[in-house]
């Protein structure tokens, strides 16, 4: 069986979850390339990699995914945003529908990734209603414990899903 490991990566952060994605994929016959350089290489299963950016992936993604036909495709992805389940359900529901329905949905697997610093800037700017000012409290924790994503833990639970995705 032939992998493809496409990625999307604007910090760095789904690059190093494709990168161990592609080495949790067995044998030889598999390749990973950046979207932007991807240029339709064939493979019967696709893995493809995205940043999340306001609850979804970036139009390059959507690009490439809507030109699969008849493939296995499984996701993964970074988002600034922490662990919230309920939210990562959300952006794979906005993500998983750009895949063309003639192929195979394998799941999806997400986890928190550093944002950049431009992004604390942001959130650093105080807010005068108490209830805006919780809120900024709180991105701003985010923002602080998503520094040390991906990290091992998230590395190994990427190395998982794959395995999840070849036992279907």
């Amino acid at each position: 069986m032939d992998y493809m490991v496409l990625y999307s990566s604007k910090t760095g952060n789904t690059k190093k979850v494709a990168t161990e994605v592609f080495s949790a994929l067995p044998g030889m016959s598999k390749d990973m390339q950046s979207i932007d350089e991807y240029r339709g290489k064939e493979a019967d299963v696709f893995f493809i990699g995205f940043w999340v950016n306001r609850g979804t992936c970036d139009m390059s993604v959507i690009d490439a995914m809507s030109k699969l036909h008849g493939k296995k495709v499984a996701l993964f992805g970074t988002c600034g945003m922490g662990s919230d389940a309920q939210y990562y359900k959300s952006i794979e529901k906005k993500v998983n529908v750009w895949i063309p329905d003639d192929c195979e949905y394998l799941g999806m697997f997400l986890c928190q990734g550093k944002m950049p610093m431009q992004v604390r800037e942001n959130y650093e700017i105080t807010r005068e209603d108490p209830r805006q000012e919780a809120c900024r409290k709180k991105l701003l924790h985010n923002f602080d414990e998503a520094l040390f994503h991906p990290n091992d833990a998230d590395l190994a639970d990427a190395r998982a899903f794959v395995e999840r995705v070849l036992e279907k």
